[in-house]
């Protein structure tokens, strides 16, 4: 079975703005049932992943927020936007001035709703579904951000590594997080805190406190 990546999406989000980043503007998914039902149940013969691009988490939109506000973190630098998703952080570096966006995630679907979400915002980021944790960080990226990388265990720990060996080669590294299990507080700085409105269906709360992080 072969589907039509950037028309599903079409089929099943609608153009919305995303309450920390209004300016931004992403197909997203009204509730969270519907599509991962459908994904599940109608497209399980052909292995789709969960549909994570399809949601902006409150990770994403703080270091969207935070990139937006600050953009010379990023203006006229490579930038790295890790487990991209939607695209939300890649595009909030693409409108603060980054040189190069590269949107990364293993999931092919965000690369059609990268695409559909970059038109809709007027910037232009790249997409790559190749896995970047197994090989060294390119060291053309001088910014990596990644935001809600933190959900499992095995997968935080892998990503981190790889952050600090990163942030060892010198690139700035800025991880959004709102209280994820298994996310490190040592070794980091808090550079921001921010009150992210969300959904129950998503989180567990209405409203989640969500920071801004950098490996010093």
């Amino acid at each position: 079975m072969i589907v039509d990546r950037r028309q599903f999406i079409l089929d099943n989000t609608r153009p919305q703005r995303p309450p920390h980043t209004p300016e931004l503007q992403l197909h997203l998914a009204d509730e969270i049932t519907p599509i991962w039902r459908m994904t599940e149940e109608a497209l399980a013969e052909i292995g789709l992943p969960p549909p994570f691009w399809a949601f902006a988490w409150a990770g994403g939109q703080a270091l969207a927020r935070y990139v937006l506000d600050n953009p010379g973190v990023v203006a006229g630098r490579g930038v790295i936007d890790f487990a991209s998703g939607s695209g939300i952080v890649g595009i909030a570096a693409a409108r603060a001035g980054a040189a190069r966006v590269l949107a990364a995630d293993i999931d092919a679907f965000c690369g059609a709703a990268l695409a559909l979400n970059a038109e809709a915002n007027g910037v232009a980021c790249a997409f790559t579904d190749a896995d970047l944790l197994d090989a060294s960080p390119p060291a053309w990226a001088e910014v990596i951000l990644a935001g809600d990388i933190c959900y499992e265990k095995p997968l935080a720990e892998r990503v981190m590594a790889w952050l600090g060996e990163a942030r060892a080669a010198g690139a700035e590294v800025l991880i959004g997080d709102p209280g994820r299990s298994y996310f490190p507080r040592e070794g980091l700085v808090r550079l921001a805190q921010y009150e992210v409105p969300t959904t129950r269906e998503l989180e567990d709360m209405e409203v989640k406190k969500t920071a801004v992080w950098t490996l010093p």
